[in-house]
């Protein structure tokens, strides 16, 4: 830490206070001394300097307010006071902020196939477990609830282009609704994420393990084979071997090739048949259905559940900051267009060509491809459903792990979530603690397929419909972020009612799932508060101590209070950045309660970029906020520099601290540089 040049470090005085005469500090000028009289400015700085000179050293100014606490001190409250410190960025400093931009810009290689591929392996995988649940609702009239469902990606499309062209990051839609809103709503959606994740990983592991055991005889049950693909998947992902764009390229490649196969198959099969199957199924499909209402209530319950088989179109925006240039809207386009082609196709082939009664079969498109062309097909299908599903459950996995390390790097998560092995690098405490909330789902439904799967569904339906809601707090809240591409209103509006018409449908087939989604869901989203709000819990328990007096007399309990103020004081030690542009005290004083609410830190810098003029009544005002806030020590720091990326990534490498912690107000258009190349966190208009 730099040595503060205009004001001391202990009690924030600037050096040159011994020269000046209390009547100087009031304004007023000195006859026999030959001062000039003091400008306004002076005045109301030093009107503040007064007040802080003529306490007791090191005592807060809310003294004289009442303690919630009895009989311990309150002492612990007070954070002390802040400095002004002056900087100039080294050239090793604006070196290192050089590098660490390049370095971002050059992740940004992910082109329009391999960047498809990343999400398609979900979003076209997703037909080995999506088909048979479909018919099981929808019946013959799966195809169309299939292709309905499909559709309705057309709502979304353009929210999520906006989206991803005003905030171009990672962690979406987490990190858009950090952006737009508060960290407790954000946190929601983390919740939401993280299930829709475990959802993911549990429901392709039991696919995959009842794929394989259609082609082999397992000595033990389905659930069995499960746990031993999640046991596979998690050594993998220990051995370091994620999921790259090229790996995923390939599986993609392997994958649309059988799809490929199986459908050239069945348009021959179909052809040599005829449709006699197609009529037997419609005729034993329509008994029961006499009129039209209960026909629309089955295709949309179809719609409902088939919802499933658009799983994986969430994962696009979570590495969007990967892509390159005008990739991203391209990447939407394609896994719509392939979802919307390829599912429904496999729908009408099934329908086509195997009877209602195995329809509803988990293996039913290796029975299909071995109705149409043999075993070789069947065994064909078989092994590009274990492989891609193998491949659903190490993007959950990895998903999962990058989504614990935002809420890790935000200080949500504990720095544990951060530990790596020596060799792989693998973040092996998050991906344990991943699958074993995974496993813990599996075994809660009792390893049932069919509860984890319309669960899963509620889940993505969830975490599509923060899309929308984020759209409309981007622009309530930071309306000036700049963003090339825009949606309608009634296009997000629309968008929200599908959503909630499509979950409320998927609720009333089975409303003991919004019972398992409810206790999941909960319960992620009292661990993350508990986690993000830790000191604010070790005060209750402070408080709770203080009410019981005996407890400060006995040996083993008397040192409490000392450990508790400790643990509190150590939690908050993490410095947090605000990037400022202006003075005026209103803003400033926003700023600083939203770092209070969100953040639990007494340590805050707030940060003024210039280029040798500063405003006016910056410093004064810094000083005045200090004081009302005595709970955290709040310093002044000018750097010398414009505000671009590379100063900004300088600077947190100059302060150690890094730029997720780094806040600014929202841009405008003029501001010359993209906000996802900053890295830091819009909190404000």
């Amino acid at each position: 830490m730099d040595t503060p040049s205009t004001l001391t470090e202990s009690k924030g005085l600037f050096p040159y206070d011994a020269d000046i005469t209390m009547k100087n500090l009031t304004g007023h000028s000195s006859a026999h001394t030959g001062a000039l009289p003091k400008s306004d400015d002076e005045v109301q700085f030093n009107i503040v300097l007064r007040r802080q000179r003529t306490r007791t050293s090191g005592k807060p100014k809310l003294k004289a307010v009442p303690s919630r606490f009895l009989n311990l001190t309150d002492d612990f409250e007070f954070a002390g006071w802040g400095s002004i410190f002056r900087i100039a960025l080294s050239r090793e400093d604006l070196a290192h902020g050089h590098n660490a931009l390049l370095e971002a810009r050059n992740q940004r290689v992910l082109g329009q196939f391999s960047a498809s591929a990343l999400a398609a392996n979900d979003i076209l995988g997703g037909v080995f477990y999506t088909v048979p649940s479909v018919f099981a609702i929808s019946g013959v009239y799966s195809p169309l609830s299939m292709f309905v469902a499909t559709l309705t990606l057309f709502f979304w499309r353009p929210i999520m282009e906006e989206l991803g062209s005003a905030l171009p990051i990672s962690g979406a839609p987490y990190t858009y609704l950090l952006n737009g809103s508060t960290k407790a709503v954000a946190l929601v959606g983390a919740a939401l994420l993280l299930l829709d994740f475990a959802a993911t990983a549990v429901v392709s592991a039991a696919t995959a393990s009842s794929y394989l055991a259609g082609e082999v005889a397992f000595p033990f049950p389905l659930y069995i084979g499960a746990l031993l693909v999640f046991v596979l998947i998690t050594a993998v992902s220990l051995l370091g071997l994620r999921e790259s764009a090229r790996i995923a390229s390939g599986v993609l490649t392997f994958h649309l090739l059988t799809l490929l196969a199986l459908a050239i198959a069945s348009i021959f099969a179909w052809a040599s048949v005829g449709t006699h199957q197609l009529r037997e199924n419609w005729i034993a499909g329509q008994a029961g259905l006499s009129s039209f209402a209960p026909i629309l209530k089955q295709v949309f319950n179809g719609v409902c559940i088939s919802m499933l088989g658009m799983t994986g179109f969430e994962c696009a925006p979570a590495y969007a900051a990967k892509m390159r240039p005008g990739t991203y809207p391209k990447v939407l386009r394609n896994l719509h267009i392939s979802a919307m082609i390829l599912n429904p196709a496999m729908m009408l082939f099934v329908l086509a060509l195997l009877p209602l009664n195995v329809q509803t079969h988990e293996n039913v498109l290796s029975l299909l491809a071995q109705k149409v062309a043999g075993r070789w097909l069947r065994i064909w299908v078989a092994t590009d459903a274990v492989i891609v599903l193998c491949a659903g459950v190490l993007t959950g996995i990895t998903s999962a792990c990058e989504l614990l390390a935002e809420l890790a790097h935000d200080h949500v998560l504990p720095r544990t979530f951060l530990a790596v092995l020596p060799y792989t690098k693998a973040l092996y405490v998050s991906i344990l603690s991943f699958v074993g909330f995974s496993g813990a789902i599996y075994a809660s439904t009792g390893a049932n397929l069919i509860v984890v799967s319309k669960m899963f569904s509620v889940a993505w339906l969830s975490v599509m419909t923060l899309f929308p809601l984020s759209l409309i707090l981007l622009r309530f809240s930071r309306p000036r972020l700049p963003r090339p591409s825009r949606c309608s209103l009634s296009c997000v509006v629309g968008t929200g009612l599908v959503a909630g018409a499509v979950s409320a449908g998927s609720i009333a087939i089975d409303p003991t799932i919004a019972g398992w989604f409810a206790l999941y869901f909960l319960g992620l989203l009292v661990f993350f508060s508990i986690t993000d709000n830790k000191v604010a819990i070790l005060r209750w328990v402070y408080w709770m101590y203080d009410q019981v007096p005996i407890l400060h007399q006995l040996r083993h309990t008397q040192n409490w209070g000392s450990k508790l103020t400790h643990a509190m004081k150590r939690l908050k030690r993490q410095e947090v950045c605000l990037l400022v542009r202006t003075d005026e005290i209103n803003q400033l004083f926003n700023m600083i309660l939203y770092v209070q609410h969100n953040e639990e830190t007494s340590c805050l810098k707030i940060v003024h970029f210039h280029d040798g003029t500063v405003p006016s009544e910056m410093e004064a005002n810094i000083k005045i906020l200090d004081e009302a806030f005595p709970e955290i020590t709040i310093d002044l720091m000018l750097v010398e520099g414009d505000f671009s990326p590379k100063t900004v990534a300088a600077l947190a490498h100059r302060l150690e601290i890094p730029t997720s912690l780094m806040f600014m107000c929202c841009p405008g258009l003029t501001l010359p540089y993209p906000v996802a190349d900053f890295g830091t966190r819009v909190i404000s208009l």
